[in-house]
Parts: structure tokens; sequence; C-alpha cells
């Protein structure tokens, strides 16, 4: 993984403990990770199909799959990482790209 995608990944992480109130802020913002999300929509929202979802954010095709068939549930992490690409996909994008 690029040096990008490992800072995406951690910047996901810390905004999920700091939603679970595990570290401490600086007061200047409130971090909302939802409790779910709609995996399927999302995909289509940004219009991929599941194998180019999962390619360019990372995500194996049968977890994509698990989530769209209410097999699993994304959480920790993956929901905090999945509510960043809903809010702001092309970054993810350029932070994954190969030319970081």
């Amino acid at each position: 993984m690029s040096k990008a995608g490992r800072r995406v990944i951690e910047s996901a992480e810390q905004a999920l403990a700091f939603a679970k109130g595990e570290t401490k802020g600086q007061g200047i913002f409130r971090v909302h990770v939802p409790k779910k999300i709609d995996v399927r929509a999302l995909r289509r929202r940004v219009r991929m199909s599941q194998s180019v979802f999962a390619a360019n954010f990372g995500v194996s095709i049968r977890t994509i799959q698990d989530w769209e068939q209410g097999h699993r549930v994304p959480s920790g992490p993956a929901l905090a990482f999945l509510t960043v690409i809903a809010r702001e996909p092309e970054a993810v994008r350029r932070a994954f790209s190969a030319k970081s």
C-alpha cells in the first residue's frame, strides 16, 4: 500500500477512535461515523461495479459482496473508511493512486 493510502487508513482509524471518545480532541470539530452504511447504494452512487470498487479502494470483492448481500456488516475502521469514500471518493482514489 502506498504512503498516501496508509495515511487515509490511519486517518479513518483516528476518526473512529475520536468518535468513540477514545482520544482527546481539540474541541474544534465533531466526527460523525454512521452506525451503518448502504454499501450497494454507495457503490452505485460512485458508478462502479463491485470489481472496480474493490480495486479502487483496496477491499476484496468478496467483502463487497458479503456487505451488499447482508452476510457481513462493515464496522470499525471499515465503516469509517466507507464513510470517507461516501463523502470524498475522489480524494481517496487520489490517495491510493500510484503517483503518490
